[in-house]
């Protein structure tokens, strides 16, 4: 059983976005003819006088005149300023709104996952599960079925998952620790850190010495899927590792899988 956890060789390949309102003043001159005076009148009819030149305007009056310009220029000059910089204002406005709004849609381009790190892993042995983002694929007959392995890009972490005959997933493990010519009971260094079961699933976590890598820890849970076959994940890892670092990927697995066909919704 020690190579249910084994590094052996034969890994495969890698798996794995508007003028202002404003009226003008009326500059219109008013027109005035001179006449003679009412005190002057000739004696006796004489050749009309020549018309006497008109007086040039009141110094008050071209004063006034050249005030009023420059007003109604003012007035015109701001009321065309004034229009521009509305005009402006406003389009700047409409192009601020648009250039601001938001879209639907992440844009992520990411595979179905509980997370960035994790990936939809499917596996052409006949399930889906989310492993781990960049933990590598190798496979290998097991006596009665494929064993599938993903490991992490280190080595020293690794799910395993394959298919068990047993009638339930307490039978199949405990005949995977006990059986006198295979379970993993017999491994060196070996210690039950926990276990724990359910009416369609059983658990065992232990430690062992692996003569090339130390003190490894292993979490074997075997469960009942949603077609109703039986499935065994295995999670291992160095004893010195937090051991969350070796459940987090079990339960991901354990918690995605889903065999091909069926309704895992």
């Amino acid at each position: 059983m020690s190579d249910w956890d084994g590094f052996g060789t034969g890994r495969g390949p890698s798996e794995e976005r508007g003028q202002a309102a404003w009226s003008v003043w009326s500059t219109a001159e008013t027109q005035t003819s001179l006449t003679p005076p009412p005190w002057v009148s000739p004696p006796t009819p004489v050749p009309a006088p020549a018309p006497a030149p008109t007086p040039a305007p009141a110094p008050g009056r071209r004063a006034w005149r050249v005030v009023l310009g420059v007003v109604v220029a003012v007035v015109l000059g701001a009321g065309a300023g004034g229009g521009f910089w509305y005009v402006t204002h406003e389009r700047a406005a409409r192009d601020h709104v648009a250039g601001s709004g938001s879209t639907g849609g992440s844009g992520s381009g990411s595979t179905t996952g509980p997370g960035s790190s994790y990936r939809t892993a499917q596996d052409p042995t006949g399930y889906t599960l989310d492993i781990p983002r960049g933990w590598t694929r190798a496979q290998r007959q097991g006596a009665k079925a494929p064993v599938v392995s993903y490991d992490s890009p280190d080595g020293t972490r690794r799910l395993q998952i394959f298919r068990v005959s047993e009638n339930s997933p307490a039978e199949s493990l405990d005949l995977a620790e006990n059986d006198p010519g295979y379970g993993f009971a017999r491994q060196p260094g070996y210690r039950v850190l926990g276990r724990a079961s359910g009416p369609t699933w059983a658990e065992l976590t232990y430690r062992y010495d692996d003569l090339g890598h130390g003190g490894r820890r292993v979490i074997d849970h075997r469960f009942q899927a949603a077609d109703g076959s039986l499935y065994a994940i295995r999670s291992s890892g160095p004893e010195s590792l937090d051991p969350a670092l070796v459940r987090t990927p079990l339960t991901t697995a354990i918690g995605s899988f889903c065999p091909t066909g069926a309704n895992c919704g």
